[in-house]
């Protein structure tokens, strides 16, 4: 196993990494910014780096840097958690260049299914079910016409290199489509170097279902069930849960299985996801594919009792799953909830110095936590501040658990999204389990919880 891994991230991801690197005995590097110096994530490496300035373009975007503090601190890997690098397949070659290990995939198979186009192309080859669309970068304006009266409207104007919900719209005539398309292009530019758009055909009040997968170099590949990710703002999720309260045991075991002949076919090594759109007969369709660890991976690790992140660490160093698809059980319920430093009926960013912060302990409460009391909100990061996750035998007691949970979370000094998530999981639909990706859009959630 490794003796030493840089972690080329912030926040709770950072500390989540750690932590596992410590229960197996790796040294752990941290990098960290001018904004970050008195970071949690700084504290808890066994090694910590300044990279650069503030922005993220200054240090954690700083790949020769990232590089250089891993030679110079003898690391023989670098994690890249998720966001920022994860998913980049110059840093993942320059990694390889410096005779460091990308704890990822190939940057071959992370080029692949980083455009939603050649992934599109990849998957339908693979057999998997994919939602009619554009399969080439739209020409012009002129052409999206074209193809979205084709379809019939409406449409998702979508960005091919985009992510996290950039450079996505919902188009309903050929005059919306009209005045968004210059826009979306040029967010699309500007957020990942590549303005090149399509358009898929969309999907009335779909869920949300991804498939966490794992396979080693030796080809290896198995399904870890599924995450139900369908409550969302602005196409990014807020509360995730496993397994799915919508989907029916043959539609799970054809999910996980699609989602490994995927992998497999374009020859997949490490952790990743497959995310799928289902609508309401059960019919499911190919999204996209995170070559990455996600945010929501503990309600996996909670339901399977698998450390996703050991895993990676043992696959990236060329061991064997160890592990095959029978003996990966599911047990129990886990739901996940975002914690953010925001305005709960804005939504807009709360940065600040918590002067307060005390959170629930007890049986099955897990916490991924991005600061401490005393802690300061940057206002030039993600603001999500932990992640709260409960688990119990039945999705029912979870939820009781959950709403436990928030009731004892005390943060002071800034605001949080802590009601909100309350308010949400209280709303009847949450409890029936029969939210989809509309659910917010469809329901103006106030804030009454005390």
């Amino acid at each position: 196993m490794f003796n030493k891994i840089l972690i080329a991230n912030r926040g709770e991801i950072a500390g989540r990494i750690i932590r596992t690197c410590k229960s197996l005995k790796i040294q752990s590097v941290a990098v960290y910014s001018e904004a970050d110096a008195q970071a949690l994530h700084v504290k808890m490496a066994d090694e910590a780096y300044l990279i650069g300035g503030p922005r993220v373009s200054e240090s954690y975007l700083n790949m020769d840097r990232i590089i250089e503090v891993a030679q110079k601190s003898k690391a023989e890997a670098i994690h890249p958690g998720y966001g920022l690098l994860s998913e980049n397949a110059t840093f993942a070659r320059k990694c390889e260049e410096a005779g460091l290990i990308f704890i990822g995939p190939s940057p071959e198979v992370i080029e692949q299914m980083g455009s939603k186009i050649t992934s599109r192309i990849a998957m339908e080859k693979a057999g998997l079910p994919i939602i009619p669309g554009s399969k080439q970068p739209l020409k012009d304006v002129e052409e999206a016409e074209l193809v979205a009266i084709e379809m019939g409207f409406p449409v998702m104007l979508k960005a091919s290199a985009g992510g996290g919900g950039i450079g996505i719209q919902l188009v309903n005539s050929a005059e919306e489509l009209r005045k968004s398309y210059a826009g979306n292009q040029t967010r699309a530019a500007n957020f990942f170097g590549n303005g090149a758009m399509y358009l898929e055909k969309y999907i009335q009040n779909p869920h949300h279902i991804e498939i966490q997968i794992l396979a080693d170099k030796q080809g290896n590949t198995v399904f870890l069930w599924e995450r139900e990710c369908s409550i969302q703002r602005r196409h990014q999720k807020i509360l995730e849960e496993a397994p799915s309260p919508f989907l029916d045991e043959t539609t799970r075991k054809k999910m996980g299985e699609a989602a490994v002949r995927a992998a497999k076919s374009i020859g997949y090594s490490n952790a990743g996801t497959v995310e799928f759109l289902v609508d309401s007969e059960m019919n499911f369709y190919f999204l996209e594919m995170n070559t990455r660890l996600q945010v929501e991976h503990p309600v996996t690790e909670e339901i399977t009792g698998i450390d996703l992140v050991e895993k990676q660490l043992r696959i990236s160093f060329g061991e064997t799953l160890g592990i095959t698809q029978s003996e990966i059980t599911r047990n129990g319920h886990a739901i996940e909830v975002r914690i953010y430093a925001e305005d709960p009926k804005t939504f807009f960013p709360s940065p600040g110095k918590i002067t307060k912060f005390s959170i629930p302990t007890g049986r099955n409460i897990r916490h991924e936590l991005a600061v401490e009391e005393n802690s300061t909100v940057s206002p030039y990061y993600d603001p999500m501040i932990a992640k709260l996750i409960v688990t119990a035998e039945t999705r029912e007691e979870a939820i009781d658990r959950l709403h436990s949970a928030l009731d004892s979370y005390h943060v002071e000094g800034i605001k949080t999204n802590v009601l909100f998530l309350k308010e949400l999981t209280l709303h009847p639909e949450f409890q029936s389990g029969e939210t989809t990706t509309h659910f917010l859009e469809q329901n103006k959630l106030t804030i009454t919880t005390k």
